[in-house]
């Protein structure tokens, strides 16, 4: 099973995400990225937001961990999503380092009705808005985009 850490930047209701295009579908993903070897999870957020992203952030608890199954892959992913935030940068995609489209912001109200990846938007609102108060923790219903 893969695992991969990603990080919910939160500011005035509106969350950063890249936009990818999978057909004529867009496909929303919170940012993070794949562990390189000897490193943690919020060193890989911590990382990838400044390779891809231009940013630098600071990383703090778990807000979801959480299973996908991917029988078409034939593999698993354990995504883990920590709360986090900005203290430098401005977000901007380097194509050399991501095939994403774009970096935008998005109504927290918006994620659990957007493509996202993870599929975690529903719990994301809920955690934010104060109706769970611990971190979700289970499977994640994901629909393939591939």
């Amino acid at each position: 099973m893969k695992v991969r850490p990603s990080v919910l930047l939160l500011e005035n209701g509106h969350v950063l995400l890249t936009r990818y295009r999978y057909g004529d579908t867009d496909v929303f993903q919170l940012p993070g990225g794949n562990p390189d070897p000897g490193e943690t999870m919020p060193e890989t957020i911590i990382r990838e937001l400044r390779e891809e992203l231009n940013l630098e952030t600071e990383v703090q608890g778990l807000l979801v961990a959480g299973e996908v199954l991917l029988p078409q892959l034939k593999q698993g992913v354990l995504h883990c999503v920590f709360a986090g935030s900005i203290i430098g940068g401005i977000p901007i995609i380097n194509p050399a380092e991501t095939t994403a489209q774009e970096v935008v912001w998005k109504p927290l109200q918006a994620l659990p009705e957007l493509n996202l990846y993870p599929n975690v938007g529903t719990e994301l609102l809920e955690l934010a808005s104060g109706l769970r108060t611990s971190p979700y923790i289970g499977k994640i219903r994901q629909e393939w985009f591939g």
